[in-house]
């Protein structure tokens, strides 16, 4: 059910001509980042032959690797780490509570990682069909993301999923990072767009909607896991296809 709070509780249609651009986050929200991470990772496990080395299974090995992610990504948005340094430290965490301190190895598989992650295609389920609903109301849909630049890239082309952004916003090319506002402004100047006419779709609370609030627009939260909601989105969806409600 779609949740709208700035209306009563009974009133969840929206005004489809409000909004013109939209901007979307990629990963968690369209992306299937730990879908496609898990089938890079079990690539990755066998390459290195890990197996041998970790005494461990690999599911083992994934939830850690998942668990320091999730705080390096935390930490590089804050701006308490490098780029460079999130590649290869999530790796280097990983192994260490496997009792393997090899910073070479730790690099080795963050290269590795990172080339073969964003060419898997999967994607949330109604990804393809919401946006080209979207696409079909003449919405202006661009990306807004904290991923690598080129990373971005190739997980679009991968997924085939280019064609229906217009911009495509990084971290690496606004020189920002999600919750900051500067990142939020500057791409509504790439899209030539107007605060009050757009609105940020995204799954992550920090990332998304505080960012999209910090930069006073409007906001889409894409809750699939139920999470406990910590801030206040002017919408709140459990599935993509909820989005014909509000656009």
């Amino acid at each position: 059910m779609v949740t709208n709070l700035k209306s009563k509780p009974d009133i969840i249609k929206h005004n489809p001509l409000k909004y013109q651009h939209l901007f979307f986050d990629l990963d968690h929200t369209l992306w299937d980042f730990d879908a496609n991470a898990k089938e890079a990772l079990t690539e990755l496990y066998k390459f290195f032959n890990l197996e041998s080395r970790v005494f461990n299974n690999f599911h083992d090995f994934y939830l850690v690797y998942l668990n320091h992610n999730a705080t390096l990504w935390s930490r590089f948005e804050k701006g308490y780490i490098t780029v460079e340094e999130l590649k290869w430290r999530r790796m280097w965490r990983t192994l260490l509570d496997f009792q393997i301190a090899d910073e070479k190895l730790a690099k080795d598989m963050g290269n590795y990682f990172l080339e073969i992650l964003p060419t898997k295609k999967r994607v949330f389920e109604y990804t393809y069909e919401i946006l080209e609903y979207l696409t079909e109301k003449n919405y202006s849909l661009h990306l807004l993301t904290n991923g690598f630049e080129k990373i971005q890239r190739i997980k679009l082309e991968s997924a085939h999923l280019t064609k229906y952004f217009k911009n495509v916003v990084t971290s690496e090319t606004s020189n920002s990072v999600k919750p900051k506002k500067e990142i939020f402004e500057y791409a509504l100047q790439k899209a030539n767009g107007k605060l009050e006419e757009s609105i940020m779709i995204g799954d992550s609370l920090n990332a998304d909607i505080l960012g999209a609030k910090n930069a006073g627009m409007d906001s889409i939260f894409v809750n699939y896991i139920n999470a406990k909601c910590s801030e206040e989105p002017t919408y709140t969806i459990h599935h993509l296809k909820e989005l014909e409600s509000i656009l």
